[in-house]
């Protein structure tokens, strides 16, 4: 390779095109396609010819990244079609995930139907695209590969947005994901075809380990045999990320690497078997092709998910060296490996195994001496921990917020047993099950029992306090400095000032949070969807109203979406937790609050059957000068569900927050007539999510609020907030706000002056949300 052409593949020019991608993943809106597209040319030029080639990398990457971004945000659902009935055919793509309400599962559109609500011309551009839908009810089998004809109504990729939270609509994007739904009308699906292809294989292959493995176990064959995940929990999950090993059950790039390297293994075996293979093939470019061919055929177990597609080009970019016979050292192969995953896929930077994927091995080849004794291995094994340790620490924070403390001492004896012992256990086994199950099925169980024994010790480790950390949101600048300093502790000794670099983490580690002075009041509104979860702040007191919703076998919103708020908030302990009322869509996630908070005092209406609730009624206290009081319901109320919710007043110096759960006409005609001076203010959380049966003129007028806030899903069924209520509020002068919209509203209460409204959906607004912020 000339140096001229050498310089194009530079680690240099690789890095630019890496940043370029990255700041592109930043915009907030997409520049006209014809913009970027003379952005990515003159960057291509200036890098294949240019003096300097990092500044055209880094153009190019801008430009690519983000053509990348308009093609999959163009591929979306058309906005006039959210909401339709459409009848399509689509093909099953994936396995089906069961619920105990229904199922969900992943689809290709190919054709939109003439007998459906729309003419074919107006559904064609849909042809090709992947949906994700849901079926309620007791579904068919859904085998991958089959093709039905249903009746769907759909809507564009949209989540909820919090910090610290799940980002579903960046997901969409990196995975193509078109729209969502659910089929509506169940009793007119048709099968049109049976399944087939290579997830129908996987999905065979899976029966048969759970199967031949009656222990629990074998859950952890098929996820890390066929990347099957469906047969884990949710406490399986929280003891993976108690112990830092999330990365290992799954099927990962570590994994798909250490396959292929068993794959050059059976090649030198080959040939040291048959010496003569040599005359025909060197077994340098033979043990290459054999990596790569194994890379492959356990990629395709996993379903050629997008992880593991990416770590094949990986490995196939660091094995042409060898194939072409040139000569190539780790830096050169890491080098081609990210170019490549770049120029195939460039909004694979948005998945956060990327990052760590590529950051931990530049790392140990940087760190790690090149060479090693045998006799040193325990050593280089613990210094490998060590390195990976630290120097994924800040990206580990700033995807997760979090960091496992037991982690790298559980790694130590995880990755050797898991990607050693566990993998080839669970592959071979499941190749040998689908031919001859009698000599399968004693690897499979070998498998499920270390499993099993390794399992057990993990619980144990997860339920140790302080097994994992918790970080507030962090900052760029914080991650910046953190990875400076990581830079700065794994330089070679004998570098002056290293004790100093620790200081370059505290920003990430711990951030600066807003104080808020006495009398001073927040408020977050949290995005649940169709539901209600509060957080009030003074200065040392957090108070949460309503934990989310959260349904038997479906999602809980207080583990997916309030905790992660609180946690990014950086809230360490909560003082109160109020449930307003026992329906799901306020007291759902209560359980996984509970758990993770503990608060100091539970308050709910009396016969809300909340165990260990004190009853609400009456309730009053004080913390850093804000008054707390209850409005409704009065001692000995009985229990009646909306109407028997809380009330809540929060008095502080900025004003009064008035937080009144799901009362309707009765409650609020009551309370207007009793006790109208203590209703004022300022900030109000809309009752009942704007529901007809509330928000009468009456209360509007008596409350009177600046700001109205509202908690509810977007496009739900409801219709919620109605248009009438709506109107009430805007003719009354308030702007009203809705999660649907807004994603978590963030409001503080100085103590004198405006009130200071933070709006998720706009403060951190990408090119991929949606609108509405």
């Amino acid at each position: 390779m000339t140096t001229a052409r050498a310089g194009v593949f530079a680690p240099a020019t690789a890095l630019a095109l890496l940043a370029g991608t990255a700041v592109a993943m930043r915009a907030t809106v997409l520049p006209p396609g014809w913009a970027l597209g003379i952005v990515a040319a003159a960057g291509l030029l200036l890098w294949w010819r240019g003096r300097r080639r990092w500044p055209g990398a880094f153009l190019f990457g801008f430009g690519w990244a983000l053509l990348h971004g308009q093609w999959a945000l163009d591929a979306r659902l058309p906005h006039g079609l959210e909401g339709q009935d459409l009848r399509v055919q689509v093909r099953v793509v994936g396995f089906a995930d069961r619920t105990p309400n229904g199922a969900r599962f992943d689809a290709r559109i190919e054709a939109v139907l003439a007998d459906g609500g729309i003419a074919e011309d107006a559904g064609k551009e849909l042809v090709g695209r992947r949906v994700r839908l849901g079926w309620y009810g007791q579904p068919p089998a859904f085998e991958p590969g089959a093709r039905w004809r249903l009746t769907v109504r759909l809507k564009r990729p949209r989540g909820g947005l919090n910090p610290g939270g799940f980002d579903f609509e960046r997901r969409a994007l990196e995975r193509r994901l078109a729209a969502t739904g659910y089929v509506r009308d169940t009793a007119s699906a048709e099968p049109a075809t049976g399944g087939g292809g290579i997830d129908l294989l996987r999905l065979r292959l899976s029966e048969r380990i759970q199967q031949a493995v009656p222990r629990a176990g074998a859950r952890f064959v098929r996820a890390l045999a066929l990347a099957d995940t469906r047969g884990l929990s949710q406490q399986d999950w929280e003891v993976l990320r108690a112990t830092g090993l999330t990365h290992l059950i799954a099927i990962s790039g570590f994994h798909v690497g250490v396959v292929a390297g068993f794959g050059v293994l059976l090649v030198r075996v080959l040939y040291w078997l048959a010496p003569t293979l040599g005359r025909r093939l060197p077994r340098p470019q033979a043990a290459a092709l054999g990596a790569l061919a194994v890379a492959c055929g356990y990629a395709a177990l996993a379903g050629f998910g997008l992880p593991t597609v990416r770590t094949v080009l990986m490995i196939a970019a660091a094995l042409a060296a060898v194939l072409l016979r040139r000569a190539s050292g780790p830096a050169r192969s890491i080098t081609l490996a990210l170019l490549v995953v770049l120029l195939a896929d460039p909004l694979a930077v948005l998945a956060p195994g990327f990052w760590l994927s590529f950051t931990g091995v530049a790392w140990l080849m940087w760190c790690l001496p090149r060479e090693r004794g045998t006799h040193g291995w325990a050593r280089d094994l613990l210094r490998a921990q060590g390195v990976a340790t630290l120097a994924l620490l800040p990206l580990t924070v700033w995807f997760f917020n979090q960091a496992s403390v037991a982690g790298p001492l559980v790694n130590l004896v995880g990755i050797p047993l898991v990607s050693l012992v566990v993998v080839p256990l669970s592959l071979a086994g499941a190749a040998l099950v689908a031919a001859w199950p009698w000599a399968g099925a004693p690897l499979l169980v070998l498998a499920a029992g270390a499993m099993d024994l390794f399992w057990s010790w993990l619980e144990g480790v997860a339920a140790t306090p302080g097994a994992l950390l918790w970080f507030p949101e962090p900052a760029v600048a914080a991650l910046l400095l953190a990875v400076a300093g990581t830079f700065w502790l794994l330089l070679p000794r004998g570098i002056p000032g290293k004790w100093l670099a620790p200081l370059l983490m505290l920003p990430l580690l711990w951030p600066a949070q807003p104080r808020l002075a006495d009398g001073e009041v927040e408020v977050a509104l949290i995005d649940v969807g169709q539901g209600l979860a509060v957080l009030v702040r003074t200065r040392t007191h957090a108070l949460l109203v309503d934990a989310g919703p959260a349904w038997p076998g479906g999602l809980d919103m207080g583990e997916a979406a309030v905790l992660p708020t609180l946690r990014a908030l950086g809230v360490r302990r909560l003082d109160a937790l109020v449930v307003s009322h026992a329906d799901s869509d306020h007291a759902g996630g209560l359980g996984a609050v509970r758990r993770a908070f503990p608060p100091g005092t539970l308050l709910a209406p009396e016969g809300a059957g909340i165990e260990g609730a004190d009853v609400c009624a009456g309730a009053r206290w004080q913390r850093d000068g804000v008054d707390f009081r209850m409005l409704h319901p009065p001692p000995h109320f009985p229990y009646l569900g909306n109407e028997s919710s809380c009330v809540l007043r929060v008095e502080g110096k900025g004003g009064v927050v008035l937080l009144p759960g799901d009362i309707g006409r009765p409650v609020e005609g009551r309370l207007v007539r009793e006790q109208a001076d203590a209703l004022a203010a300022r900030v109000l959380v809309v009752p009942h999510h704007g529901s007809r049966h509330s928000s009468t003129q009456g209360f509007v007028d008596a409350v009177a609020p600046e700001l109205a806030l509202v908690g509810a899903g977007h496009r739900n069924a409801f219709g919620m907030p109605r248009p009438e209520v709506v109107a009430r509020y805007l003719d009354g002068g308030a702007t009203l706000l809705s999660t649907a919209e807004h994603g978590m509203l963030r409001v503080r209460m100085p103590a004198s002056g405006d009130l200071e409204v933070e709006r998720r959906r706009g403060s951190h607004r990408r090119f991929w949300h949606e609108p509405g912020g």
